[in-house]
């Protein structure tokens, strides 16, 4: 099918200055871009002819910290993400996905992550390795693919569980081979680079060497290492200097995932990040950076937990738990010492607001913090908290209020950002940057306070992550490139998600193409799944099909 698109306001995601100009989109491809008012319907041999008067044509957004891993193929239809403008989406992160793994890892990656993704009993988890799950992504199912594009990165918490378990530890020699082993396969398979958990478990126990070794083999196929790092809190400056660190070092280029300064220790300190990352930047070093656009984060209860408490897996987990000594150690170290895996900051519990469950029966828990629940249950916070980790087998999904404005604003303006929304899609309460980041980023952030142009905003959102991931064709509105675009108002573009009320698609988007087939058409969706998985070629860049 041929489509026109008379009249836009061209804003191509290079970071040019917007122009008239008539697009026409032929299949997949985007056959023709020109000045506006030269090209005809007859012209071109359009089908359709959309007249765009008014609209900014842009690339479609990329998405550079996903969480769809398991939702694309649940629930199909995506709207969180396609009411936004989204078209490609990157996987895998965080260090903890579902590829490659056995069946004994894959049992233990999907209890700890069910508070991100869910954990459906009768879904057909029928794929094992990297290649096996792009093609899952790949398979047509109910008269359709995958709703957005797609590329993954390889978690290094997931390879680490598959060759040395849940636990605690230092890799052998031959470990740390197996190790990188596999994630050269993976990255020939089409994985674009590797993620870390480093204050979950069992990413978080690998030390720099180890980490070192792996980036070398993912630097040697051009990835990019994507690390959640050791801390956002208290030493937040040195874990990002241990990741630069990595990058300068090993030849690997970097992408500081949802890169920011929170807990009350960082507050203005952004600037001391940004210049860590300049004088990187200055001597040669290959760093780019994600952020959404708010100021609280997202995980899983069990996150707050110390690292020795999580080692070994959810059963042993729970055992500490409920053993009193271990119980006492585990409460001393949340409420005293501050927990590694809440970034070396004691838990303040009135900011960890409950925002989704596995068990039924403490639903009613869902968007009250820790200190809510034990003030109307006369209990310790630390009970609470135990007790829902409990009762949830861990599973828990949590907002934790934490952020500064004046920290996300100067983050978002640096010169090497994108954007992601780290959104996870389930649960009762979820955050609402799952469906609000692109929009809240072109309207409130650009159109309402002036703080990034229109065109620069769009490029942080296409062009600039398209090169970060090497995407062959696609990240800019060229003759050519997948007809992968959005058309949108920009005076009333507009998140309309909120934390109260966080799953509500954003105003002012009236067209979304992926591979130019129409998946919001007129505002509303079509119910089109046009998405590709997006695989890294032996030439290093990145496109559909093996």
């Amino acid at each position: 099918m041929k489509t026109l698109i008379n009249n836009a306001t061209l804003v191509d995601g290079t970071g040019a200055d917007r122009r008239p100009a008539d697009v026409l989109l032929d299949g997949s491809v985007i056959a023709a871009v020109v000045d506006a008012g030269t090209l005809t319907a007859a012209e071109a041999g359009a089908d359709r002819t959309i007249d765009a008067t008014g609209l900014v044509l842009s690339p479609g957004f990329i998405d550079m910290h996903a969480h769809s891993d398991l939702q694309l193929l649940v629930n199909r239809e995506h709207y969180a993400k396609l009411s936004q403008g989204v078209t490609t989406e990157l996987l895998g992160q965080d260090g903890l996905s579902y590829a490659p793994v056995d069946d004994a890892t894959l049992a233990g990656v999907r209890e700890k992550i069910a508070g991100w993704n869910d954990n459906p009993a009768d879904f057909d988890w029928n794929w094992r390795t990297v290649g096996e799950y792009l093609d899952r992504l790949d398979a047509p199912e109910d008269g359709g693919r995958i709703a957005t594009n797609a590329a993954y990165l390889v978690p290094q918490g997931t390879v680490r569980a598959m060759v040395m378990g849940f636990a605690e530890g230092d890799p052998t020699p031959e470990q740390q081979q197996q190790m990188q082993d596999v994630i050269r396969t993976a990255m020939e398979e089409g994985a674009v680079g590797m993620s870390s958990g480093l204050t979950y478990t069992p990413g978080m126990y690998a030390q720099t060497k180890e980490l070192a070794a792996l980036c070398r083999t993912v630097g040697e196929l051009g990835g990019f290492y994507a690390p959640h790092h050791r801390s956002y809190g208290k030493g937040a400056l040195g874990a990002y200097a241990e990741m630069i660190g990595l990058s300068r070092d090993t030849g690997c280029a970097l992408h500081l995932s949802h890169a920011t300064m929170n807990f009350a220790e960082n507050k203005g300190r952004a600037g001391e990040l940004l210049e860590l990352i300049d004088s990187a930047l200055d001597d040669g070093v290959d760093i780019t950076l994600d952020t959404y656009p708010y100021l609280p984060g997202a995980t899983t209860l069990s996150a707050i937990l110390p690292s020795w408490a999580s080692s070994g897996g959810t059963e042993t987990t729970l055992a500490r738990l409920k053993d009193p000594e271990t119980r006492a150690r585990i409460r001393e170290a949340v409420e005293i010492y501050g927990s590694d895996g809440c970034h070396g900051v004691v838990a303040e519990w009135d900011t960890l607001e409950i925002s989704g469950v596995q068990n039924p029966a403490l639903a009613g828990y869902v968007g009250k913090t820790i200190e809510d629940i034990a003030a109307e249950a006369s209990q310790e916070p630390f009970d609470v908290f135990a007790h829902i980790l409990t009762e949830d087998r861990l599973g828990t999904g949590i907002l934790q209020h934490v952020g500064h404005e004046e920290n996300v604003q100067a983050i978002m303006k640096h010169r090497t950002h994108t954007g992601g929304s780290d959104g996870l899609l389930v649960g009762a309460k979820p955050h609402p940057r799952a469906w609000g980041t692109f929009p809240r980023y072109l309207g409130h952030y650009s159109r309402d306070l002036g703080l990034l142009s229109l065109e620069e905003t769009v490029h942080h959102l296409s062009g600039r992550p398209a090169a970060r991931l090497k995407l062959h064709n696609r990240g800019l509105v060229r003759e050519g490139y997948a007809a992968d675009v959005v058309l949108f108002d920009p005076e009333t573009i507009r998140d309309e998600a909120t934390f109260e009320n966080p799953r509500q698609a954003a105003s002012g988007i009236h067209y979304v193409f992926v591979n130019g087939t129409a998946a919001i058409d007129g505002g509303k969706p079509t119910g089109a799944r046009a998405g590709r998985a997006l695989r890294r070629s032996s030439d290093g860049l990145t496109r559909e099909g093996k």
